[in-house]
């Protein structure tokens, strides 16, 4: 790997994209492109990124498009996903330079972060069935070669899963590099709307997309919000 490239999509993200960024300094100072791709923030969020980032993108608002436009400024050979709740280890570069010598892609386990006695178990299964499945969600910080993520399109333009869809492509280039080292998310979504009711919504929805339905009406049903 000769570069990585970290996109980060975000929307209304004024109260956290200051201390991510600062957290990505010592990646950065190592020569990591910070790529922030701004869906239409109606805060600060692109004002504050700015000074602390290679480059603030705008795009359109949903999380597979920001995601895309970002990778098109991408100037690495290894692109990082990155969601701007989520906190990586201070040598993800090497980590995942180290995977990419024979993998073409992969994610970190994942802990959440927050007080609630379930979310250490709620984590503890969710890298174990990415492990087992083969397929990584948005919250382990997803990483692939440039190459790949060209020869596949990207993202496929929906609003909801598109994590899910892109990594069953992706496993048919070969299995995903799941590092045991984690990365730590907010568990604010799992906090604010209830632990077991958003597992359960989770679950729902995986369910439905497995059995074929349509991103777009499962976003419409379920008030989901598109976007970071």
């Amino acid at each position: 790997m000769t570069g990585l490239s970290i996109i980060i999509p975000v929307l209304d993200e004024a109260i956290g994209i200051v201390p991510l960024l600062t957290q990505l300094t010592g990646l950065r100072g190592r020569g990591a492109q910070l790529i922030v791709v701004d869906g239409g923030s109606s805060d600060d969020t692109a004002a504050l990124a700015a000074p602390l980032a290679d480059l603030v993108v705008h795009s359109e608002r949903g999380r597979a498009r920001q995601m895309n436009a970002g990778a098109r400024h991408a100037r690495g050979d290894a692109l990082l996903f990155l969601h701007a709740d989520t906190i990586l280890p201070p040598d993800a570069d090497r980590l995942i330079g180290m995977a990419l010598e024979t993998r073409a892609w992969g994610r970190f386990d994942v802990a959440l972060a927050g007080a609630h006695p379930l979310l250490p178990l709620i984590a503890a299964m969710m890298n174990l069935r990415s492990r087992l499945t083969g397929i990584a969600t948005g919250d382990q910080a997803l990483f692939v070669r440039l190459a790949l993520f060209r020869q596949l399109g990207g993202f496929a333009p929906i609003p909801l899963m598109e994590d899910i869809e892109f990594s069953a492509r992706l496993k048919r280039a070969g299995p995903p590099a799941c590092l045991r080292r984690r990365v730590t998310t907010s568990a604010r979504r799992w906090e604010k709307n209830g632990v077991l009711r958003t597992v359960l919504l989770m679950w729902r929805l995986r369910l439905a997309y497995f059995f074929g339905a349509d991103p777009q009406r499962l976003a419409i049903d379920y008030g989901y919000r598109p976007g970071p």
